[in-house]
């Protein structure tokens, strides 16, 4: 890994760059990922690719192969695979904190990628876990 510190972006990040709607969240995410890319510093996790396919090729109606291309696109980007030992270190995140299960996983792997900043609407901002600090980007 370089000597860059990474920034972690939370599945709505991913695909609130990938819907129209809301404008404001759209243009502040493609700028958010935009912008990790070009200076090669973005992470996410197998789950939030896993989760991003689901939701957009459900719920939000795109094709299979539009979901492909823009998870391609993102192969330049730090992945965290989660092990069982990233499982049970989740475990403890989520007593510890009294997060969700699926947060727990996803502070796991920011942590784990080495991450400064977590980026999701779905903590609060400005919420720590040591070193890792949340940041809203659509606040």
């Amino acid at each position: 890994m370089s000597f860059m510190s990474v920034e972690f972006i939370d599945t709505n990040v991913l695909v609130y760059a990938h819907c129209r709607e809301p404008k404001a969240k759209f243009s502040a995410a493609v700028e958010l990922i935009d912008s990790l890319g070009e200076q090669r510093t973005g992470a996410l996790s197998s789950q939030v690719l896993a989760e991003f396919y689901s939701i957009m090729t459900g719920k939000l109606r795109m094709t299979s192969l539009e979901a492909e291309a823009a998870i391609t696109d993102l192969s330049s980007w730090t992945l965290h695979r989660p092990s069982h030992a990233d499982i049970l270190n989740a475990i403890q995140l989520q007593r510890r904190y009294k997060l969700s299960w699926w947060d727990a996983m996803i502070v796991n792997s920011a942590l784990e990628t080495g991450a400064k900043v977590l980026w999701t609407e779905d903590l609060n901002h400005g919420q720590e876990f040591g070193s890792l600090v949340v940041r809203n980007p659509f606040a």
